[in-house]
């Protein structure tokens, strides 16, 4: 290791990165169990076919949805090996229409013929909890995720996996909970009992939400300033209902109970970083700056 290097996710912490607004979209997700090794790509680099896993890949994305790898954790490695059977879940995040379906195949091959559109497997009012210890994608996602998802297994085994890469390496440890797609950075295992303790309750924890992967990131930023505006918690407290880019930002109209707030959010550039454990060139990537919160009545 070179002296002086840091980790990204050390880095980002050092840096004091800003969580808000730095979660990728997804409305629809297609979860896929692949228990085997992954590699840099879990649908390319594991024992699943690779050109079968770029088909199944491709066609979720055609259809608006992303893919995910998931797996249970603590499995021996003969465990993983003799897979015979595949669960899926199709997860749907918009709001208002949040749902998660499980089924399962003998044949990762009739993923294929899977329908996408949310009619095929079995409605759950389970909610999944996953934890990207992706350490192939990078280290990171390993040494901090590691520790998060074997804590929730151990509390929760049945709605805790481990998943393939979710975004944002330098906010490890990440993980996300469906249906409502909500994505968290900087977790460690106390604070991940307290974000799924609270998602039971339909609240979240504001400090360390990177925004909800059905909303744009501009909105996900306003419902950030929202939040630490009213000190609203609640999951669905807020509801979007437009927005504006600007020069130097983002006016975001979000609904709140009888009150309708007009958010103010700027946005910039960073200083050139380096965004992964394995980037070698520094790059600037977008951020936001809370600006206002103006309330009005309805």
């Amino acid at each position: 290791m070179v002296p002086g290097w840091l980790p990204c996710s050390d880095r980002a912490l050092e840096r004091g990165d800003p969580l808000a607004g730095t979660a990728g979209f997804g409305e629809r997700w297609l979860l896929v169990e692949l228990e085997s090794g992954w590699g840099r790509h879990a649908f390319f680099d594991s024992d699943l076919d690779p050109a079968l896993g770029a088909r199944i890949v491709a066609r979720a994305e055609a259809a608006g949805l992303r893919p995910l790898a998931i797996r249970r954790t603590r499995l021996r490695a003969p465990e993983r090996r003799d897979q015979s059977s595949w669960r899926w879940a199709l997860v749907d995040s918009r709001p208002g229409r949040e749902e998660v379906r499980w089924g399962r195949v003998s044949d990762p091959a009739e993923l294929l013929t899977l329908p996408l559109d949310g009619s095929a497997g079995e409605r759950s009012d389970a909610p999944i909890v996953a934890v990207c210890a992706h350490a192939r994608h990078d280290q990171c996602c390993a040494v901090r995720g590691r520790p998060v998802v074997e804590a929730l297994a151990a509390r929760h085994p049945e709605l805790t996996w481990e998943c393939s890469h979710l975004g944002g390496d330098r906010f490890a440890a990440t993980m996300i909970l469906f249906p409502h797609g909500l994505l968290y950075g900087r977790v460690d295992a106390e604070r991940a009992e307290t974000v799924v303790a609270r998602y039971a309750e339909r609240r979240v924890l504001p400090d360390l939400l990177r925004g909800r992967t059905s909303l744009s990131t501009a909105a996900q930023a306003a419902e950030a300033s929202a939040r630490t505006s009213t000190g609203d918690d609640r999951i669905d407290a807020f509801r979007v209902l437009s927005e504006h880019p600007h020069p130097h930002g983002w006016t975001v109209e979000l609904e709140h109970g009888d009150e309708r707030l007009t958010v103010e959010v700027g946005e910039r550039l960073s200083e050139p970083l380096l965004s992964t454990c394995a980037a070698t060139i520094a790059h600037p990537v977008r951020e936001f700056v809370p600006v206002s919160v103006t309330r009005a009545g309805r």
